[in-house]
């Protein structure tokens, strides 16, 4: 997986007992996954279109570092899914625990909104990156 982004939790991102608010998480997380979205589909169109089930393993609590990772699932012809982890990092030894994990999925669009094809180039990128790893 990469690393996407890096967050410091803070006063303002928790709830009453000093927890982080799932609802921030989630955007970080979506505005995160995004980026990476248009990164791989070498576009800033992409809308997000789902997604998939949400488990808070853990909490992470004010002064918590959170790293985002993500990796892409698949490429179809107009939508890109990424698998994305939140990890709650510790400073002190380097160790990480997922604290939530999920898929998102995005489209490329047009200037109206419409779904496009992602480019082949891009699909032949992701072929080479998935061929080297096996």
């Amino acid at each position: 997986m990469y690393h996407i982004n890096t967050i410091l939790v803070k006063d303002s991102d928790t709830g009453q007992h000093g927890n982080l608010f799932g609802g921030r998480l989630l955007y970080v997380l979506d505005e995160s996954a995004a980026s990476f979205a248009m990164q791989v589909c070498d576009t800033p169109r992409v809308v997000t279109v789902s997604m998939d089930k949400c488990e808070f393993k853990l909490p992470a609590r004010k002064g918590s570092l959170v790293k985002l990772f993500g990796e892409v699932d698949r490429i179809g012809t107009t939508s890109i899914t990424l698998r994305m982890e939140a990890r709650k990092h510790n400073v002190y030894t380097g160790s990480q625990k997922v604290i939530l994990e999920t898929k998102i999925t995005f489209v490329r669009v047009d200037p109206d909104g419409q779904p496009i094809p992602i480019a082949e180039r891009v699909h032949q990128k992701y072929k080479e990156i998935k061929n080297k790893i096996k």
